[in-house]
């Protein structure tokens, strides 16, 4: 039987996703890798030489850098978006503590992990010869670059992908499969000449665009960083961030005009992520941690780097307690 594009982009848009599009995975030829591949490579080469990644060793896995190192058989990849915007404001108050939208929810692997699972499977229905593997954020896969490839939107100059319909709050995923599928045009990009991350950004973590510097991402501190004490440079400029950070998002256009509100269920935030207090947040226990984390990608954040980020939000010029 014969899978088609549209069939898939018809099928993923049935499971719920709101963005679906198909990247060609050309076989490797002996001298190099396609021109597209091969510039994002280098750029991956010089972040990483600049120690851009900060202790996220992961960053180095070779396989990051060609997608066949990662399933040989590859020859598409069905890229796929999930919007997930709530317009819910967070409350004004110094003892408020921010986390980051993306994190207000159930745990966005799961809900994307449910949902490929049955694209990859549906595929499997169609012809058991078919060879898929399935990844959001989960492998060493650059999903942002596929993304624009599939022609989903277009890696901005705060590196998130940039959707015209549901600007930057998306998750992502992908779908690698054996199929040879009729390809999407890649994304152009239409940042132009706006600086507004850039220059939003407390900490200057983009230095220059498309490239973040992690050692100075507050994202980075709150969520990745297992040290005792975060650096002063960013205990100083935390604004009250806990959990990751959204700064970069809120002042985009795109997001400003054309954010909209999700009808994903599992993603609608627990109302205690919108409106948590420092001083809960700089004393929670390890039960407070499991009762209020519940399936929630927050969990990666350990109960005393909770602790540690509230208290260095409630006190940003102390020495750490």
């Amino acid at each position: 039987m014969s899978v088609t594009r549209a069939a898939v982009q018809q099928k993923a848009l049935q499971l719920g996703f709101h963005k679906v599009g198909v990247a060609s995975v050309p076989p490797l030829s002996e001298t190099a890798l396609p021109a597209p591949e091969a510039q994002v490579k280098a750029r991956l080469q010089s972040w990483l030489q600049q120690g851009y990644q900060a202790d996220m060793d992961w960053m180095t896995n070779p396989k990051r850098q060609d997608i066949r190192q990662v399933m040989p058989q590859v020859r598409s990849l069905i890229c796929v978006a999930l919007n997930y915007y709530t317009p819910q404001d967070r409350p004004e108050g110094s003892q408020y503590a921010k986390i980051a939208r993306y994190g207000w929810g159930r745990d966005y692997h799961r809900v994307l992990h449910k949902r490929l699972k049955a694209l990859a499977q549906w595929l499997q229905d169609q012809d058991p010869s078919i060879q898929v593997r399935h990844y959001a954020d989960t492998g060493p896969v650059q999903d942002k670059f596929w993304a624009q490839q599939a022609g989903l939107g277009w890696v901005a100059k705060n590196g998130n992908l940039i959707t015209r319909e549901y600007g930057s709050w998306v998750f992502l995923g992908e779908v690698l499969t054996s199929l040879e599928l009729e390809p999407d045009q890649p994304h152009t990009a239409h940042c132009g000449t706006c600086t507004r991350c850039l220059e939003a950004c407390p900490t200057q973590a983009i230095r220059q665009p498309g490239v973040v510097d992690a050692n100075r991402c507050i994202a980075y501190h709150t969520i990745e960083n297992r040290a005792e004490k975060l650096p002063d440079a960013i205990a100083q400029k935390l604004n009250n961030w806990v959990a990751g950070c959204d700064i970069c998002q809120d002042v985009c256009p795109w997001n400003l005009r054309f954010a909209q509100a999700t009808d994903v269920a599992e993603l609608q935030p627990y109302p205690w992520n919108v409106t948590p207090t420092l001083a809960e947040l700089a004393d929670l226990s390890e039960a407070d941690w499991a009762r209020r984390f519940p399936a929630s990608a927050l969990r990666r954040i350990k109960p005393f780097m909770w602790q540690r980020n509230a208290q260095a939000a409630q006190f940003p010029h102390s020495p750490a307690r």
